[in-house]
């Protein structure tokens, strides 16, 4: 059985739904860098990093199923700004973790402005989309209550 917590503005993350979006896009973001997918440089480049600020977003909530959006967003915005920050120190046993596949996946390697604003967009789209979707069930359950 799954557990809903309400968080203080009655938002209500399953954390089995969490796990699930999780993985959607992890696998999406993923799939965003396979040359195969033949997405244009550009979009495979920036979708991947949005999913990547939204995979991080989406784990917060999942740690935190309390936790407000609007903070959850926040540290997400930190945490994505902190690891690509990282990328402007070299040092050879961070450089050798970043040429390893998870290294690469996880810290990147350059510094990119441009990535800071993929980063944005994926954190501001994941928390519109869960406060539009936590509007339309408490209406829903206002509704009902009439």
């Amino acid at each position: 059985m799954e557990i809903a917590e309400p968080n203080r503005q009655g938002r209500i993350r399953r954390r089995g739904v969490y796990a699930l979006w999780l993985a959607v896009v992890v696998l999406a973001g993923l799939g965003s860098r396979v040359k195969a997918v033949g997405l244009p440089h550009f979009v495979s480049k920036y979708a991947g990093d949005a999913l990547w600020a939204l995979m991080i977003l989406v784990g917060l909530g999942l740690l935190w199923p309390r936790g407000r959006t609007g903070r959850l967003a926040a540290v997400a915005a930190l945490i994505c700004a902190g690891v690509e920050c990282s990328q402007l120190y070299h040092a050879p046993w961070i450089d050798g973790l970043r040429r390893t596949f998870v290294g690469h996946l996880v810290l990147g390697d350059t510094f990119g402005w441009g990535d800071l604003a993929a980063y944005a967009v994926g954190i501001v789209v994941g928390a519109g989309v869960e406060s539009a979707v936590c509007f339309w069930r408490r209406a829903a359950v206002e509704r009902r209550a009439i």
